[in-house]
């Protein structure tokens, strides 16, 4: 006895979807690793605090438990979290907590907008300065090899 194709194909198709997904989601999960990795190595020592005026030139989300901000074009902070924060990858905008100018580690925080327009906040465990030139550098040398892979 044959199992008709059709009933087969309705049988399997949400297996396989699911698997699809599941594929899916692993990437961005090993780029974010990689991407830290890379933020990482071109980070400088801990620092208790940075001078912050209350206006981000750029960030960038490096898994639920890290952020790069940059508050100038040359200056960028590696800020790793106490914990996961929920849809730092997703948000729109994010916003660090400040007293007197200085964000500190430990005390402030990375606020992320939610839906609904609610900031949750995320205590920054620790501050690390960047190396931007390093980095940028270090940027284009990983887009060359891809592109240089990829054959374009």
């Amino acid at each position: 006895m044959s199992i008709p194709s059709k009933i087969l194909a309705r049988a399997l198709l949400p297996a396989l979807l699911v698997v699809s997904a599941a594929s899916c989601a692993s990437h961005p999960a090993q780029d974010d690793s990689a991407k830290l990795a890379l933020y990482r190595s071109h980070a400088g020592a801990p620092v208790q605090s940075f001078h912050f005026f209350g206006r981000l030139d750029s960030w960038t989300p490096l898994g639920d438990s890290a952020v790069a901000v940059w508050t100038r074009p040359r200056e960028a902070w590696l800020l790793e979290l106490d914990g996961t924060c929920n849809d730092l990858d997703f948000t729109p905008f994010i916003g660090l907590t400040s007293s007197a100018g200085t964000v500190s580690a430990r005390f402030d925080k990375v606020l992320v907008r939610h839906t609904g327009g609610i900031n949750l906040p995320c205590i920054i465990q620790s501050i690390r300065p960047l190396d931007v030139a390093a980095l940028k550098a270090a940027e284009r040398g990983e887009r060359a090899a891809s592109d240089q892979a990829s054959g374009t």
